[in-house]
């Protein structure tokens, strides 16, 4: 059996680059109540999280090369690169779960039924999704399913990596940091803004993603 040299190893190894792409959103176009505008600002910010996920990953690569794992620099980077990572695929999963001429959630769908299966009917989970993103303060709101149980929860991430449950699947994305609905709201309208990203619900992605065995999402 051949053996696969790790990277770094032996002499002169070839370090990895960055395997991260920046995902085409061009048909978020034509959206009901966040902007044209919007959405290029938003996604010049996401680039730059796939731009520094590559970046921190080459780095890191060549401090192991170099061994310096021991210093206070790598740690540093070790830790910003939960933000990085996770900055872009929360990202990719919010843009994902949008769509121009959306419709609205059918209770009788799979998804309707799951979170009905979870929260006793769709209005409870729609309120508590709701009062997450009114809460005070920079973070993301997300539908979670555990995928041992089926069950689905409304929770809570701040900063990218922080409060995020292991091994469960994004169902439904929302992003409540500011960047995502200045240009259009002001930061004391972001009921605004809720109302907005529920009308672009791409409810067919949210379902495939709840039926899909693994989580999924889209990637360059």
């Amino acid at each position: 059996m051949a053996v696969t040299q790790q990277p770094g190893s032996g002499t002169g190894a070839a370090l990895p680059k960055g395997p991260y792409k920046v995902h085409d959103f061009s048909n978020l176009k034509g959206l009901t109540g966040i902007s044209d505008t919007q959405i290029e600002v938003h996604l010049k910010l996401y680039e730059g999280y796939v731009n520094n996920t590559n970046l921190l990953t080459e780095h890191l690569w060549q401090m192991i090369k170099n061994g310096q794992q021991g210093t206070p620099e790598y740690a540093e980077l070790t830790r910003r690169l939960g933000f990085e990572y996770d900055g872009m695929i929360f990202h990719e999963y919010y843009f994902g779960n949008l769509t121009s001429g959306a419709r609205q959630l059918d209770p009788s769908s799979a998804t309707g039924r799951a979170i009905t299966g979870s929260f006793g009917d769709v209005d409870t989970w729609m309120k508590d999704f709701r009062a997450l993103g009114s809460m005070r303060g920079i973070g993301w709101v997300i539908t979670f399913q555990d995928p041992m149980t089926g069950w689905l929860s409304n929770m809570w991430i701040a900063e990218h990596q922080n409060g995020v449950p292991g091994g469960f699947k994004p169902i439904l994305v929302m992003d409540v940091w500011e960047h995502a609905f200045m240009v259009d709201y002001r930061p004391a309208e972001k009921g605004k803004y809720i109302d907005a990203f529920f009308q672009n619900v791409d409810w067919g992605a949210v379902e495939q993603r709840l039926q899909s065995p693994s989580a999924t999402r889209p990637i360059g």
